[in-house]
């Protein structure tokens, strides 16, 4: 059992379970404004964290594939509660998010085709481009400090924009750089360990595994390893181990892939399920339940629509999410060995500068969708424009952003 210390607060497992599950439902923003929430409510407010434990959480959520401030609200459960905190923190905030983007799923996939609907995601998409362009800036702004990091972010932006270089390839580039600069690099002053080095988890690493493929496994069993679902929960997969830079660096190759090649959607639906996902809360990697809900939807052999549409989300959600509790439970012991560590946060350093280069690309893949040679494109340069000086010089949350660029759509269907 832990032990309270002065500056710092024992939390009741009671307690700790409806925090978290009120976080799930409230935790607008993107990851910026989780994380500001986390920090307010764990450390400064409840004090069930320490700065230092904080700090330590975060920078190595930020090493990590996916999602970072679930990541990060994993580590809150398991620094707190153990095992049981961790998978109930974890749970308990993206739960709410899976099940209204599932919902929001079914509504599009019902009502999407409507005149008016589309009116209104019409004037939502350029709000969603200004969104994806501050949050380029905004990354731009803090990690982007030289001519190699600038160049760096280009490349990455030529290769998959011009090239089709595939984004897991980008990743593996970024680590191989960031490695070769550690290299180069006049070394470091050796840092002392605050504790040993502990052992590795295998059991928990085999387990987390396990719970991890479970799923696509008996999909490939049951409906065959080329059928959709085996395909969904691969692929995706996949994406869970690449997902640097949050749902943003990620879905110009889950498009690509599941537009293009796959065909699993269409463009517009891919770019509407955004839209969506930027007004709920939880982290906007559920965007690719969208993604998954309608590679059911559209392929639904040899089950009904709803049936395999609701399969293909349930696949895409577990594989999304449920490797994060496997990175953390895993890498927990290992926190303040890597968290300091100058090769991590090189590499780190490399890949973030590439993955702006690839938010990039996102954002031009977006805007064909929103400008187009007709008399709409005045009106959406307009939404866009007004929505990113509300966002940058203003400081208007995204949903509120959203919220406006809706209510201009509704008034263009009614007139």
């Amino acid at each position: 059992m832990r032990q309270p210390c002065q500056d710092k607060a024992v939390s009741d497992w009671k307690e700790a379970r409806r925090f978290f599950a009120r976080l799930g439902w409230v935790s607008f923003g993107g990851p910026a404004g989780q994380i500001a929430i986390l920090r307010e409510e764990l450390v400064e407010r409840r004090r069930w964290l320490t700065p230092h434990e904080f700090s330590a959480g975060l920078n190595f959520s930020m090493l990590l594939p996916g999602p970072e401030a679930h990541q990060l609200v994993i580590y809150a459960g398991w620094k707190l509660h153990g095992l049981r905190g961790a998978i109930a923190a974890g749970a308990l905030f993206v739960l709410p998010a899976v099940l209204l983007v599932w919902l929001a799923a079914a509504l599009y996939a019902s009502y999407g085709q409507l005149p008016a609907v589309q009116t209104l995601f019409g004037t939502v998409r350029p709000a969603v481009l200004a969104i994806i362009v501050a949050a380029l800036v905004r990354m731009a702004r803090h990690h982007l400090d030289g001519p190699r990091a600038w160049l760096l972010a280009g490349a990455a932006f030529a290769a998959i924009y011009f090239f089709q270089v595939p984004f897991p390839w980008i990743v593996l580039a970024a680590v191989g750089l960031g490695a070769a600069k550690h290299l180069t690099a006049p070394p470091a002053p050796a840092a002392t360990p605050a504790t040993p080095r502990p052992p590795v988890p295998w059991r928990t690493l085999g387990l987390g595994l396990l719970a991890w493929f479970a799923p696509v496994v008996l999909a490939g069993l049951v409906f065959g390893w080329d059928s959709l679902l085996a395909s969904l929960g691969f692929f995706f997969s996949k994406v869970a181990v690449v997902t640097f830079g949050g749902a943003y660096a990620v879905l110009p190759y889950v498009a690509d892939h599941a537009v293009n090649q796959a065909g699993w959607l269409s463009s517009a639906a891919m770019k509407d399920g955004l839209a969506l996902a930027e007004t709920l809360p939880g982290p906007l990697v559920k965007v690719l339940s969208f993604a998954g809900f309608f590679a059911g939807w559209n392929n639904p052999a040899p089950l009904s629509p709803w049936i395999m549409a609701a399969l293909g989300a349930f696949l895409t959600s577990w594989v999304t999410f449920v490797p994060s509790f496997l990175f953390i439970l895993a890498g927990g012991p290992f926190v303040e060995l890597l968290a300091e560590n100058p090769r991590a946060r090189m590499i780190l350093d490399t890949i973030t500068a590439a993955v702006i280069g690839v938010i990039a690309t996102l954002a031009a893949w977006f805007a064909t969708g929103v400008f187009g040679p007709d008399q709409t494109s005045v009106l959406h340069a307009v939404i866009a424009g007004v929505s990113l000086w509300l966002l940058v010089s203003r400081q208007w949350s995204i949903p509120s952003v959203v919220g406006l660029a809706a209510a201009a759509g509704l008034l263009r269907a009614v007139w």
